[in-house]
């Protein structure tokens, strides 16, 4: 068989089957643009830490407009083109004026982002301190900002996050499944979480899209933090955990259901169950 029938048998299953994303608008985002805008938000909340650069006090200046100005371009597209899908998934179609509304609130969102970064870069600041100071092993919290796969994870939660709860679909939950493939470490968007959170070692970890996180709020690997159902209907309810603040919970603990709340300075020991809520001050050892 030569290269033509190849291509032809190649061409015949895209008429066939579908599933092709062209780059127009109307389609749908881009996985590779998208992981592209969120390195260079990275870049711009640790500038020097996520990407090879020569910073110096007389470029710094240029170099963050650049990253700026290439964020809001791209990160405009991406959300432009996924407002477009969702909303001709619901309608059937879409037209120029959804377009241009679409592009409109796109750059919107994207400039907002921009403007959220100093409120970002705190928090991200807090959690450093909170992986530096909870965990003996770390020298230095530079060595966390680059060497902690939980601190890069909730990190990019955070920028998720915001996007998520502006509103956007589908951009969010590519940057967390990114992440997610990363560092093995399952944070959906949709997740609330609080100041000085620290995830030690990471890999296993789940966070649902309805849990709810306090502040100072301290985990362990193969955490899972889930729904006590999965059924479709259940989606627009909470069905994840509540966990208040000063909290630690050891490694392979598994806290299910909305209504769960584990209170302000418990302690959950490893390998536990819990589907009922604690009081605050309680240590759990065994299956409640």
């Amino acid at each position: 068989m030569n290269i033509d029938s190849l291509v032809d048998r190649i061409l015949d299953s895209y008429e066939k089957y579908g599933l092709i994303n062209r780059n127009d608008i109307e389609n749908f985002p881009n996985r590779q643009n998208v992981v592209s805008v969120l390195q260079d938000l990275q870049s711009l909340i640790l500038p020097g830490f996520k990407a090879a650069e020569d910073i110096e006090p007389l470029n710094i200046r240029f170099i963050t407009g650049q990253k700026v100005n290439n964020i809001i371009a791209k990160l405009t597209r991406e959300i432009q083109k996924s407002l477009i899908y969702t909303i001709s998934k619901v309608k059937g179609n879409s037209d120029n004026i959804e377009n241009s509304h679409c592009f409109k609130l796109a750059e919107r969102t994207s400039i907002a982002l921009i403007e959220e970064i100093p409120e970002l870069r705190r928090k991200i600041q807090l959690d450093t301190i909170a992986a530096y100071n909870g965990d003996p092993a770390a020298h230095s919290k530079e060595e966390v900002i680059l060497s902690y796969p939980g601190l890069e994870a909730i990190v990019i939660h955070r920028i998720a996050n915001f996007l998520y709860k502006n509103g956007i679909p589908i951009i969010p939950r590519i940057m967390s499944e990114h992440v997610h493939g990363k560092t093995g470490i399952d944070i959906h968007p949709g997740a609330t979480i609080g100041e000085s959170f620290f995830i030690d070692h990471g890999t296993g970890v789940v966070i649902g899209e309805t849990c709810v996180i306090g502040k100072n709020v301290k985990i362990y690997q193969g955490v899972t933090l889930g729904a006590l159902s999965v059924k479709k209907e259940l989606q627009d309810k909470k069905r994840h955990p509540t966990i208040e603040d000063n909290v630690t919970i050891y490694a392979g603990a598994t806290i299910l259901g909305g209504d769960t709340v584990i209170g302000k300075g418990c302690i959950i020991g490893g390998n536990t169950w819990v589907t009922q809520s604690v009081e605050e001050g309680t240590v759990i050892t065994q299956q409640k």
